[in-house]
Parts: structure tokens; C-alpha cells; sequence
């Protein structure tokens, strides 16, 4: 009863709602329209893809709503077709995450999700027949996962996470994600404290199971790989020490940049190496117009041309992650905007990892600062504070390196859980 009212309820307001806000959405947004666009020939494109794959092989379908999300993704799938002879989906509801991911080689299959009617879900289920269906962190669409439920397909949430204080446990909505929580195989998490928290909706043991965060081996792989490339000339970085500050906003650069300036008047071998979140030409010119006067910049394209300069612009995307590997500190950004960006792309190489103080969405950037191997920083004067005793003292600097990589292969291991659950009914 209570499951049909809010099926009920979801198809007559919310889905006509969305559809609605998201055609709205389209006139002001290319990245909306963009999807809207290559959602219109989702089903004729499946028929044909799938034409062209063995249908003997089982299907297991990979779901996730972004880039992000698939960057988790990647460790499970690739070890499954390493283990198993099987055929491999993989969806996206975002077109950056799908446009990006177009020639991604462990892919049998790759689309967008089609938009969440029951219609459309149950065509959808027709088509690719999964044996199993995987999604990633939080992405649920509820006519999808009742549809597969219909059609008797496991399905697992994987990397799931639950804060204490999630908008999901308001009274109303809790009793509609009881519902939805309900239709799942399992719920893998990333900790035992997410898997408490889950517990809230009426879940036990059989369905929720704490497993670990597959971030932490997708970034440890991706590290391995990163250590090979050389994007910078080594007589470049001879003999210098170098702060990387990654994936920044404005707000960021704010305190960030006053900090570095003051350090680099003390320590000539300071260099330091900016990677924006967004490399805009604006973003790179308000940048350089920022040090004019002061110290040298060089763009990372021209480095060719390089002459001394102390601030290396980082001017393209895709490599801050290699970036890090020149680093004896770091900083990860989004931290005095919103919400900090991905700590562990840092960690890993074993340095100190600053952030500042908006980390309520990282575990990780809190588990790390209360182990020592992150610092949070709040303004300009403990930015500098901080990069000045860690520049100086390299005991120090070591130690907390030595905290940042013993927290990440402390952490790996969760890509095999997963699997083996996966497993259990593939």
C-alpha cells in the first residue's frame, strides 16, 4: 500500500515536475540541453550496439550519474572483465560523464539513462536484459530500480554514504527512501558509520554491509600510472621545492596566493605550481594580472619558454593528478567555496595535504586531518604559517607524507569486497 502511494505519488508530481524544470533548463543550459538532445535516439542506438555484442555472456550494468562517480566505477569493472567473461554496460544521467566516457575500452555498451518513466524504464530493462545492476553512490532513479526489481535483477548501491544529517531522513522523504532502499540487494558503504546511519530506514544486516570507498583504489591505480608520465623537465624543478595547490576557485586562490607570495620573499627555492578547477581564459588571466609585479608566472603550455618563473599556471585539464607527483605539499581546493575536491589524489604520493575548512562532504579530508597528514587552514595568516614550517622543517614535512600514504593503502581493498558480493549472484 504504503509502496504504491509513493509510486503513485513520484509518477503524477515529481517525474512531470523534473521533466519540466529539466526543458526549462535546456534553453538556458547547453550542458541540460546537451543531454536532453542525445537522450532523443537512447533506444535505436541500444538496439544497434547491442546487435554487435554476445548475448551469451551475461550483462552487468554499471550506473553512474557523472564523471566522478565513474572514476569509482573504473576498479570494479576493470577487474571484472579481468575475472570474468561477461558483457559490461555502463550508463550516465550527466553528458559530461557520458561524453567523456565514449571510448571507454572496458565497455561493452555505453548510454545515457534514459529519463526515469515507468515506460521508459521498463523498455529500457527489455533491452539490455542485465543479470546484475551496479549503481554508484546515490544516483537512484525509482521507476529503474522497481522495473529491475520487477524483472527479478539484483541490484546493488556501491560507494553508498549516508550522513547523519541527510536531507533523506527528514520525516516525509525518510518514508519514501524506506521504500526505495527496500527494492536493493545490498547496499555496500564506504564505512560502518555510513552503514549505522542506513540502518535508520528499517535496513538490516543482510541488506547493508560496510565494504570500503573504491576512491581509495581507483586513486592508488591512477598513481601508479601518473609516476610514469613526465610532464615537466626535471632541470626545471632541480633543487626547488614545490607547493601544487589543485583543483582551486577564487575563494581558494584568496588565501592561498597572499600566503605563497609572503613565502616565496623567504625561501627562493619556492615554487609553486596552480592547477584552477576551471582553466578559463578569464580564470588564467585574473591569475596572472594577480602576481603582475610581483613574481614571474609561466603558463604550463609554454613551459618551453621557461625562464626561472616561480608560478607555473596549470592552463589545461586531465592532469593535476600526474601534477601532484612534483609536489612536497599540497592543497586541494573547493575548500573555502563550497565543498572540498578529492584529497586522495594528493595523499597518495605521500605529502602533507592542506585544505580549508568546508569538508563536511569528505570523510576522508576529516579522517586525514585528525590523523595529522591534513592540515585545515581558515585564512591567510595559518596558510602561511603552515607552508612556512612545513618548507622548513623537513622532518616534519616527511612525517606527515608518512601519515597521508599509510592512510591510503590502509583504506585499499574495497574493489575485491564489492566484487565478491557481486559474485555471489552474477
Amino acid at each position: 500500500m504504503i509502496k504504491t502511494f509513493w509510486f503513485l505519488f513520484y509518477n503524477i508530481f515529481i517525474v512531470p515536475t523534473l521533466y519540466l524544470i529539466l526543458r526549462i533548463g535546456g534553453i538556458f543550459n547547453s550542458k541540460i540541453r546537451k543531454g536532453i538532445q542525445g537522450r532523443k535516439r537512447v533506444y535505436e542506438k541500444l538496439i544497434l550496439d547491442a546487435a554487435a555484442i554476445d548475448k551469451s555472456k551475461k550483462l552487468v550494468w554499471f550506473h553512474s550519474s557523472s564523471l566522478g562517480e565513474f572514476e569509482q566505477a573504473k576498479p570494479i569493472i576493470e577487474r571484472l572483465k579481468k575475472e570474468k567473461n561477461v558483457n559490461v554496460l555502463i550508463t550516465f544521467f550527466s553528458p559530461s560523464g557520458y561524453e567523456n566516457s565514449k571510448k571507454y575500452p572496458h565497455a561493452d555498451l555505453i548510454s545515457y539513462i534514459p529519463f526515469d518513466t515507468k515506460s521508459n524504464a521498463e523498455r529500457f530493462i527489455k533491452i539490455v536484459n542485465p543479470t546484475v545492476a551496479v549503481l554508484m553512490r546515490y544516483d537512484i532513479w525509482p521507476n529503474t530500480i522497481k522495473a529491475l526489481n520487477d524483472h527479478s535483477v539484483p541490484v546493488f548501491l556501491v560507494d553508498a554514504t549516508m550522513r547523519g544529517s541527510s536531507p533523506r531522513k527528514f520525516p516525509f522523504i525518510k518514508s519514501f527512501h524506506k521504500m526505495l532502499f527496500s527494492f536493493f540487494t545490498k547496499i555496500l558503504t564506504v564505512s560502518e558509520a555510513d552503514a549505522k546511519e542506513f540502518f535508520d530506514f528499517g535496513l538490516n544486516n543482510e541488506k547493508v554491509k560496510a565494504v570500503g570507498d573504491t576512491r581509495f583504489d581507483r586513486v592508488y591505480q591512477r598513481s601508479l600510472l601518473a609516476k610514469e608520465r613526465n610532464l615537466i623537465k626535471d632541470e626545471i624543478l632541480k633543487d626547488k621545492k614545490i607547493f601544487v595547490a589543485g583543483s582551486t576557485w577564487e575563494q581558494d586562490e584568496e588565501v592561498i596566493f597572499p600566503a605563497f607570495e609572503k613565502l616565496s620573499k623567504f625561501d627562493s627555492s619556492a615554487i609553486m605550481i596552480v592547477a584552477p578547477h576551471e582553466p578559463t581564459v578569464l580564470h588564467l588571466e585574473k591569475i596572472e594580472n594577480e602576481f603582475s609585479g610581483k613574481i614571474k608566472t609561466i603558463r604550463f603550455s609554454h613551459l618551453n619558454n621557461y625562464n626561472d618563473e616561480k608560478i607555473i599556471i596549470v592552463d589545461s585539464i586531465g592532469i593535476l593528478l600526474t601534477l601532484y607527483t612534483y609536489a612536497d605539499v599540497a592543497f586541494v581546493g573547493g575548500s573555502f567555496k563550497q565543498n572540498v575536491h578529492n584529497v586522495l589524489e594528493a595523499a597518495v604520493y605521500g605529502i602533507p595535504v592542506m585544505f580549508g575548512p568546508r569538508i563536511e562532504n569528505s570523510q576522508e579530508a576529516k579522517k586525514l586531518a585528525e590523523l595529522g597528514g591534513g592540515i585545515i587552514i581558515r585564512n591567510k595568516r595559518q596558510a602561511y604559517k603552515s607552508l612556512r614550517t612545513l618548507f622548513t622543517n623537513e622532518e616534519l614535512r616527511k612525517q606527515k607524507g608518512d601519515i597521508s600514504i599509510s592512510f591510503v593503502k590502509e583504506n585499499l581493498g574495497a574493489t575485491e569486497k564489492i566484487l565478491q558480493e557481486i559474485y555471489l549472484l552474477l
